[in-house]
């Protein structure tokens, strides 16, 4: 009899913590673990932070990994399995999926794996200042079978019982980890095995959110660019990526409003930026990187 490759998926809302959330179980987990990543953008910068790792890595590019590519997933799914034979497969999807047609994919479609469990990522802050919860975030919760609730530090314990309220309402039976940068035992993340029989999904997906990307191997001034963060606003969701800085290139992420930078080895500046209407506020922020170039 076969042995089926566990897998788990990794969902959640754009910028809630997800590729966090995979460095620190590559730091932590000594088992072999493949990773499949589905990003939203033109440049792949979630791969790039996890490159170099003891790792297999799988970028299954642009898109939505529930729709338009469960046949090259299918495909990079079982090419994985017969050149690496990992342990543990994980597919981290863009924040704009819906995990209810890949969780349908892999009983239908992937005999040699067996779904582990579905991980949702959730931002406590942003729940807070983003209150309406959409469709898409919504099939993620429900999909889910643990939800870690991330960076539970910005916000109240009254905000927190809030929040874990609104969850409960969506899902009764998924446990809710409170964590800080997604550092989580992750014990509790493998092995869950819920029995769950997923019926065939219906949903015609609406393009929420606008992306685009800017890379040049310029080097730029660190004030200039720290204020361009601080202005971006509610109307760009996230931003992410690396800036080179003349003490050297650090990982930028920008999410709703919060932004932070870390020192990271990396290649010239590539950054990604998502949001509502972009267009509007586009050629406004090209310029303004520009002018930030030394």
């Amino acid at each position: 009899m076969q042995v089926r490759t566990p897998l788990t998926v990794v969902t959640g809302p754009l910028g809630s913590g997800k590729t966090t959330l995979l460095r620190h179980i590559l730091a932590t987990v000594p088992r072999k673990i493949a990773i499949l990543m589905n990003e939203f953008g033109e440049i792949a910068i979630d791969s790039k932070v996890l490159a170099g790792k003891n790792v297999q890595m799988a970028d299954l590019g642009g898109g939505c990994v529930c729709c338009s590519l469960l046949g090259e997933f299918e495909a990079a799914v079982n090419e994985i399995i017969d050149t690496v034979d990992p342990d543990i497969i994980v597919v981290e999807t863009t924040g704009v999926a819906e995990p209810d047609a890949l969780v349908f994919d892999v009983q239908e479609s992937l005999p040699s794996v067996r779904l582990d469990g579905v991980v949702t990522v959730i931002d406590a802050d942003a729940m807070v200042k983003y209150p309406y919860t959409g469709h898409t975030t919504r099939m993620q919760i429900e999909a889910a079978d643990a939800i870690i609730l991330n960076k539970v530090d910005l916000v109240s314990e009254s905000d927190l019982t809030a929040i874990e309220e609104k969850l409960r309402s969506f899902n009764e039976v998924a446990s809710i980890l409170r964590t800080k940068r997604c550092r989580v035992d992750t014990d509790l993340l493998f092995g869950i095995v819920r029995e769950r029989v997923q019926q065939p999904p219906d949903h015609v997906h609406q393009p929420q959110f606008e992306s685009f990307s800017y890379k040049k191997p310029a080097t730029f001034n660190r004030q200039c660019f720290e204020g361009l963060a601080d202005s971006l606003g509610t109307e760009i969701y996230r931003a992410k990526g690396f800036v080179q800085f003349p003490e050297g290139t650090y990982l930028f992420n920008f999410v709703a409003g919060r932004w932070e930078l870390e020192q990271f080895e990396q290649e010239a500046t590539q950054l990604v930026f998502i949001g509502k209407q972009l267009s509007e506020r586009k050629e406004d922020i090209l310029e303004r990187l520009s002018s930030c170039e030394q």
